[in-house]
């Protein structure tokens, strides 16, 4: 951390700079009133011409350096044809993400612990909605940026492999199972069922064998054996491709069998178009092309004329970069046809085109989708279910929970996470308007005065935090916490606030929305002013720093200051970057500005910030930090433990340590990935310290993946997996807590007691991987999650007991809710194939969620298709092969440490069958 010398007055006034690529909202030529007339009767513009037809005219009158020009993220406008801009690149992994405020549902991960493959497909649903209604808003205001089109990159399907992952949290965990349907029911949910237009288009990636390490993700080669690539890597792609019809798939940075992904006949030709038969467009990982030449990347191409050639030889149709556009020179040099180009073209404008993108609107049913949708309360209700649905109860000591407000306990609501908005947002996020902090939820849900916080301790030794609610007030003499926000409907102060409210924290994401008026989606033109106080918990000198935007350019967009008891803070330097660009992730780490005040006494001191955006500015926002010291840290969370009646410590990771390529200078942290799996040290500290008052803990994880809570699982009495929960996450949290929310989600990974358990990170072969494979004794087994009720399982039944190959297997049972509770259960139907030395140990083979009132019981059925019930040889054939199988039915896999025990039956299947790739 940057120190500077102490100083009183340390200010903050400037226009900021930074190298950051972010896409500006330049406005496209327009073409003439005779170009739109003449461009009206062209056969393309005829909707009742079958599409081919249509391409096939639009790309015939286009010009060698036109075409060229479509095969880039940011297709250039055609004015002579009345062709707008268009840029591919949207995100909507769990809301649609960057182009101001949206619904934000739990990170994927998440989503994946709810089991519930048709909520997902309601999430599809509601994200491709969103990006309707904003982009319908966008071509009214003529704004063709990214962000806000209908391809939405999304969702990422890689199998969640090694915890080690920073971007594994993205994903719908480690099995290629449950990643297959809830991938496809995800992608079905964006692109709709409409029988002429998609809603948006999906984007399942990163095809193919992706999943880390993130600091050599350019330039890895993964060589997998036959039976994982068939067994692990692809089946889920081949469910999104073929079951659910996506229309567009991302090719991964890394090589596979010495060949980038992106170059791959064997994947995108061979495997993908030929035993796929995908007939949408393919589109590369941002910067995947040049990885191809770069010196740091894979050493594949001579330049970016031969990559790029190669690229769309294979058949990746659209480059995220900008290498594509040397292709007219491989034209040129002899590389590739002007006919070879044109097959990618026509992929792109026949996806445009089942966009309604060149029909009249009042003929595509998604063109009057008002943005009045966008983060609705239907929208917002969902979100809670999600958040709701999501949570997983890995302990629960003698019935510890749920607490019940009506005793009216005293909570001590401590650790760095509970009054954080990014522990909320994963990454790939939308941004949400209204996020429930866990703080506030709990606040809400057990009462204001039943509920202190302390933060605890840091993220990660020496690390920033939210300067806390505790030490905020709206006015010297008050106590209430924050300060009050005065927000203004243009960049100034002059008129009377339009919107005052209490910001009890002071951390806003704000790239591309405007919180004055949440429906701007064009000036982005405002102003807050923050007044109250600021009380320093100690008399000594505090590090305090703002997180700014990484603007470029903001030269006279954006001004800044804070003034301490009426004096305007000068800085001692200008802000520091965090990073020199805005990663394909999105997250914006901002430019920090330091400032060290030192502080007399312990008395409230004035305190006013102001801010005034005069336009719209990517990844804007602001977020007041400080670095406290964790001694202070962790004594004021055992002063709270020892006032209170239970403990509740939020512990875990942000998007901020674990996520897409980024630097991270903190022991168990690389390049966005982990080097273990432990807690951050001070987080595990204060546990232990607060531990020592004898007073009950429940320890809260928010993460993206697996943690080694060892201690927590001996010493709390309870521990709730709560991962990055979305928008609705405190109140979901809360809920859980108090009973009014069953918890009932299961883990989609396996939590393992440390590293020891695992092979080297970039060892991609599936021995001792994942519990299909693990031979040692997890922490958690993927499939674990506990409830406030009970279940029992009876009358587990086949169709048959004798199967011949290729048949379809049927199995049903009766489940019963045995407790005295209502409450949602998830059913696991695990197969154990003969053993061999390539078959998993078991497998899932399918699950169903739903709810059951006390003593209510359902009647289940599954149907096994051939295809669940094959196996892969050493030579990557799959195939139904004779012997005898087992299968296990209930709320965990067989022989778990949670749930009932599980119900089995017992099938012998004759003969062999071959399945197709």
């Amino acid at each position: 951390m940057r120190a500077f010398p102490t100083v009183l007055a340390v200010a903050l006034i400037f226009p900021l700079t930074s190298s950051a690529q972010a896409p500006a909202h330049i406005p496209p030529p327009s073409p003439t009133e005779q170009q739109i007339k003449a461009a009206a009767t062209m056969p393309f513009r005829n909707s009742s011409l079958p599409i081919d037809k249509r391409v096939d005219d639009l790309v015939g009158r286009l010009t060698l350096e036109e075409k060229v020009s479509q095969l880039i993220d940011r297709a250039a406008p055609i004015p002579r044809l009345d062709i707008p801009a268009y840029n591919w690149w949207n995100e909507g992994l769990h809301g649609i993400a960057r182009s101001g405020f949206a619904t934000m549902f739990p990170q994927a991960i998440g989503n994946a612990a709810t089991w519930d493959a048709p909520l997902v497909h309601s999430i599809g649903e509601v994200v491709s909605t969103e990006a309707r209604a904003k982009y319908n808003d966008a071509i009214a205001h003529a704004n063709h940026d990214r962000y806000f089109g209908l391809t939405i990159w999304s969702p990422n399907i890689n199998i969640f492999r090694d915890p080690r992952w920073g971007r594994g949290q993205e994903t719908y965990g480690e099995d290629p199972f449950l990643t297959a349907r809830l991938g496809t029911a995800f992608v079905q949910g964006i692109q709709g069922d409409d029988p002429h237009y998609f809603r948006a288009i999906a984007t399942p990636k990163h095809y193919a064998v992706h999943s880390g390490p993130e600091s050599t993700r350019h330039k890895a080669n993964i060589d997998p054996t036959p039976h994982d690539l068939w067994d692990t890597y692809l089946p889920a792609f081949r469910a999104t491709i073929t079951e659910g019809h996506a229309d567009s798939i991302m090719c991964s940075y890394n090589a596979v069998d010495k060949v980038p992904a992106c170059a791959s006949k064997m994947l995108l030709g061979d495997i993908l178009r030929g035993d796929w038969h995908f007939q949408g467009f393919v589109t590369s990982d941002c910067g995947a092309i040049g990885d191809f030449s770069e010196p740091y990347g894979h050493h594949y191409s001579a330049d970016f004329a031969a990559g790029s050639a190669a690229a769309i030889l294979a058949g990746t149709d659209t480059d995220c970069g900008a290498e594509y556009l040397k292709l007219a020179d491989a034209v040129h040099n002899g590389l590739l046809t002007e006919a070879q180009l044109d097959v990618s073209v026509k992929r792109l404008f026949t996806a445009r085109m089942k966009l309604g993108m060149f029909d009249p609107p009042q003929q595509v049913p998604f063109s009057t989708i008002p943005y009045s949708v966008v983060d609705s309360p239907e929208h917002a209700a969902l979100a809670l279910r999600a958040a709701r649905e999501s949570m997983v109860l890995l302990k629960n000591d003698n019935h510890f929970l749920p607490l019940d407000p009506a005793k009216k306990q005293t909570i001590a609501v401590i650790g760095p996470l509970p009054g954080s908005r990014i522990a909320l947002e994963g990454n790939y996020n939308a941004i949400p308007l209204h996020p429930i902090l866990p703080i506030d939820g709990i606040q809400s849900e057990f009462g204001y005065d039943h509920v202190s916080y302390a933060q605890g301790a840091p993220y990660i030794p020496g690390g920033e935090l939210p300067v806390p609610r505790t030490m905020l007030r709206d006015a010297t003499d008050s106590t209430v916490e924050g300060l009050e926000g005065q927000y203004f409907s243009h960049p100034g102060f002059g008129d009377a606030p339009a919107m005052v409210r209490i910001d009890k924290e002071i951390d806003f994401d704000w790239a591309f929305a405007n919180p004055v008026d949440p429906r701007d989606t064009t000036t982005q033109a405002f102003a807050v002013r923050w007044i109250g106080a600021i009380r320093a918990p100690v008399a000594e000198t505090l590090t305090l720093q703002f997180r700014l935007p990484i603007c470029y350019p903001c030269q006279d967009k954006l001004k800044f200051a804070v003034y301490l008891d009426g004096k305007q803070l000068v800085p001692a330097a200008p802000p520091t970057p965090t990073t020199s660009k805005l990663p394909p992730s999105g997250r914006n780490y901002g430019a920090i500005q330091h400032f060290e005040i030192p502080f007399a006494d312990t008395r409230p001191h004035d305190l006013r910030i102001e801010y005034i955006q005069s336009a719209r500015i990517p990844g804007a926002g602001l977020a007041f930090e400080w670095t406290a010291p964790e001694k202070l840290l962790q004594d004021q969370a055992i002063e709270a433990a020892k006032k209170a009646d239970v403990v509740v410590a939020f512990v875990g990771l942000t998007p901020r340590l674990e996520g897409e390529e980024m630097k991270v200078n903190a022991k168990g942290f690389s390049g966005g990935d982990r080097t273990d799996l432990e807690l951050p040290e001070p987080q595990q500290q204060m546990l232990e310290a607060v531990a020592k008052t004898g007073k009950p803990i429940v320890v809260v994880l928010l993460n993206g993946s697996a943690l080694a809570v060892n201690w927590a699982q001996q010493n709390s009495r309870a521990l709730l997996e709560a991962w990055y929960p979305g928008q609705s996450g405190g109140q979901a949290i809360a809920e859980t807590l108090s009973g009014k929310n069953n918890p009932a989600g299961r883990l989609p990974i396996t939590f393992y007691t440390g590293i020891d358990q695992l092979p080297a990170f970039d060892d991609y072969s599936m021995a001792n991987r994942t519990y299909r494979y693990f031979k040692g004794k997890p922490l958690y087994a993927f499939g674990d999650g506990l409830s406030y009720t009970t279940f029992s399982y009876s009358d587990v039944k086949l169709s048959t007991k004798s199967l011949r190959a290729g048949d379809p297997l049927s199995v049903e049972a009766d489940v019963r809710n045995t407790g005295s509770a209502a409450g949602d259960e998830v059913s696991e139907l695990y197969l154990v194939p003969p053993q061999t030395s390539l078959a998993p140990g078991q497998a899932l083979a399918g699950f169903q969620r739903f709810r059951l009132n006390p003593g209510e019981t359902r009647h289940l059925t599954f149907t096994l298709d051939p295809r669940i019930l094959s196996q892969v040889d050493d030579k990557g054939t799959r195939v139904v092969t004779p012997g005898k199988y087992k299968l296990s039915l209930g709320s965990s896999q067989p022989g778990g440490d949670l749930g009932p025990t599980t119900q089995s039956a017992t099938f012998t299947i004759i003969g062999t069958r071959e399945l197709p790739n």
